[in-house]
């Protein structure tokens, strides 16, 4: 990683936490040449912007976009290309367009090496909850629960904490499921934690953004961890 990761030292000295912007220039050192990847809407779509120098992407959208370009210019601007979270895209040079079921079918089949998602709760099995709060009106689960049981692998972009201070990365999730021990990856803006496969393993804390200790962490985190620093 590149621009990035150095935009990311940079500010050591500024702050104590990670902006969104440098939560996703740190997911996207985990993107390798040849990738097919799927973005979840928020914070995620940044990652867009940190593709690393010499790195071939195919960023793919439920919506039937395969191939997605950049965000467009104001003068680019063209309102039917849009990408799963209805923001405005450009296209590439052999961008291909297909019905939502070639898009599924490419999600369901194991086609994508890599999914990155915004979440409301992640536990310490690796469960995640980001569809949806009890009592608030939504559309529907999206391709959340598509993309988490066919990803290959699936990061996890988020606050470490809400808004209102609830701790997200808890022990057990209390919000309905998108999908049960499929997290294999979390960026917050405190810290990373990477776990080694799905078959029980405890997520281990690589990385603490600039600024923040240990001990804020464990504050602000009631699920269980392993420290690997």
């Amino acid at each position: 990683m590149k621009n990035g990761l150095n935009n990311v030292r940079q500010v050591q000295e500024e702050a104590s936490v990670w902006t969104r912007d440098q939560m996703a220039a740190r997911a996207a050192q985990e993107l390798q040449d040849g990738f097919y990847v799927n973005l979840g809407i928020g914070v995620p779509t940044l990652v867009a912007n940190h593709v690393p120098v010499g790195v071939d992407i195919t960023f793919q959208s439920e919506n039937g976009m395969l191939g997605i370009g950049p965000f467009p210019t104001e003068d680019e601007i063209d309102p039917d290309l849009i990408n799963a979270g209805k923001q405005t895209v450009t296209e590439l040079a052999g961008t291909a367009f297909v019905d939502s079921a070639a898009s599924f079918a490419m999600i369901r089949g194991g086609h994508m090496n890599l999914s990155i998602l915004g979440a409301l709760q992640v536990s310490e099995k690796g469960d995640i909850a980001n569809w949806m709060i009890p009592g608030k009106k939504v559309k529907g689960m999206g391709g959340g629960m598509d993309l988490v049981a066919g990803a290959r692998r699936i990061i996890v972009l988020m606050e470490h904490v809400s808004k209102g201070g609830a701790h997200k990365f808890i022990p057990e999730c209390g919000l309905p499921l998108t999908g049960s021990n499929v997290v294999d990856m979390i960026v917050t803006d405190l810290a990373v934690f990477e776990r080694s496969d799905r078959k029980g393993a405890s997520f281990r804390l690589t990385e603490l953004a600039p600024g923040v200790t240990l001990e804020e962490l464990r504050d602000k985190t009631t699920a269980n961890f392993v420290v690997d620093l």
